[in-house]
């Protein structure tokens, strides 16, 4: 067998191999739709309806939405509680202790809230609300699942 017809085939193994761990990497992840359009607002409109699926719209009406570009943390992370800790941590200036829940309305959904309680009094004083969704793994199945931040929200 000669060298370049032997070279063809690993070039040729490679790919296959590396499509088909793609494909499974990606398989089972929801279909979102592409919306192209050159106005703003109606991109804007569609990426709230979208991250309004995670979570019912309902349950973010108590909560004043913050935009995700006034993060400062990484959007995307392995464990929903600490990507969220991260998204808000100039709440440990504050003061007081921190209570943190998280829940998982869904396979792919995670919600969590952060209480932050005011030293001394016990009373309530700001709470976040951040949803994720997951978008994937990274290379190795065994891997935890990637989450991406999609909606954060804050009550006083």
């Amino acid at each position: 067998m000669s060298a370049k017809l032997k070279f063809f085939l690993i070039v040729i193994l490679s790919i296959f191999a590396t499509a088909s761990a793609g494909v499974y990497i990606i398989q089972g992840q929801p279909f979102a739709p592409i919306v192209e359009t050159t106005d703003v607002q109606t991109q804007q409109v569609a990426a709230i309806h979208q991250s309004q699926e995670v979570v019912a719209y309902s349950e973010r009406s108590d909560y004043k939405t913050i935009a995700l570009e006034k993060l400062t943390s990484s959007l995307q992370g392995s464990d929903p509680a600490t990507l969220a800790l991260n998204a808000f941590d100039d709440i440990a200036s504050v003061g007081g202790t921190r209570k943190v829940e998280v829940a998982y309305p869904q396979r792919n959904q995670a919600l969590v809230t952060i209480t932050q309680i005011k030293g001394g009094d016990d009373s309530v004083g700001i709470k976040y609300r951040v949803e994720m969704t997951t978008f994937g793994r990274s290379l190795f199945i065994s891997s935890p699942p990637v989450w991406q931040i999609v909606w954060a929200g804050v009550r006083s």
